[in-house]
């Protein structure tokens, strides 16, 4: 049996949670999988992993094994890389999950300055506002914006957004310009984003937080949808910055109520399984990306 070949095996199965899934993945059948790591758990002389017909759970013995596969396969791939050309070490395939718009907006950039001085580094990218499973589909990488809520997962924070309450001035004009956020309950209506709060908050002039539902003139899940509804001067938006910041600089979206308008603060982060060990590849990406944007990004 070949040692490296067992090795990557291992990490398909433990990381897609079944013989079956690492098979597909793999592209062999299931007993092909289940010989080998049968045979390897016999070589090795250690039971790797606690198999039932619903579920595998990795021994302890198992989780060194997993950990020192990373490592070994990793230090494989970099040491292969720097004897080949000792300029240009860093090689491979990142296979990253990206959100739609800020993906397409500004991470696709980032990604072609990063190939400009990494050159033999190759992206796998999957724009998607889904959530993705990273270890069950074979992801190096994501980028997620919001509140994060798997703690099995590592998260290092990259860059920062917040959202601008802004619309049109067709639609300021059909509709009146506010003064005071209590103005919002006079037939103004939102665009919305799916899965959103339906509040909108604010101070008064008093400095004390309030909170204002506005009807809704139309719902998407897509925010470049709703930008252009709202150049079209159908409703308010709130958006997160990053997709609206040029019309706003530009004057075509007009900020609304700015000093009573309290914006949702995110981050933007790189996330990736604690258990991985992560390769040089990605570290320098991830590196590269929370420099490249900064904790004050260019569309703020």
């Amino acid at each position: 049996m070949n040692k490296f070949e067992d090795m990557q095996t291992f990490i398909r199965i433990v990381e897609s949670g079944s013989i079956t899934k690492a098979a597909e993945q793999l592209n062999t059948v299931k007993s092909a999988i289940s010989k080998r790591l049968t045979n390897l758990e016999q070589t090795l002389g250690i039971t790797l992993l606690n198999r039932t017909t619903r579920s595998q759970i990795l021994t302890d013995n198992g989780k060194l094994y997993y950990q020192r596969c990373l490592q070994i396969m990793d230090d494989v791939v970099e040491l292969e890389s720097s004897l080949k050309n000792s300029l240009c070490a860093l090689s491979g395939t990142i296979k990253i999950a990206v959100p739609l718009s800020f993906g397409l907006m500004h991470l696709a950039p980032a990604l072609n300055s990063f190939n400009d001085i990494q050159k033999k580094i190759k992206f796998d990218i999957d724009f998607n506002d889904r959530k993705i499973d990273i270890i069950n589909e074979g992801f190096d990488l994501a980028i997620r914006i919001g509140q994060l809520e798997d703690s099995s997962l590592m998260a290092r924070k990259i860059t920062s957004v917040k959202t601008l309450l802004s619309a049109s001035q067709s639609y300021l004009d059909n509709y009146g310009t506010p003064k005071i956020p209590q103005d919002l309950n006079i037939n103004h209506v939102n665009l919305h984003y799916n899965n959103a709060p339906n509040s909108y908050n604010f101070i008064d002039e008093n400095n004390m937080p309030i909170q204002l539902n506005i009807a809704s003139a139309l719902r998407s899940n897509n925010g470049d949808y709703l930008c252009q509804a709202a150049l079209n001067g159908k409703g308010l938006l709130s958006s997160p910055d990053f997709i609206c910041y040029k019309y706003v600089k530009s004057g075509q979206l007009q900020l609304v109520l700015e000093e009573y308008y309290q914006p949702t603060k995110l981050g933007v982060y790189a996330i990736y399984p604690q258990t991985r060990h992560l390769s040089r590849r990605v570290r320098t990406l991830v590196d590269f990306l929370a420099k490249y944007f900064g904790e004050t990004p260019y569309w703020s």
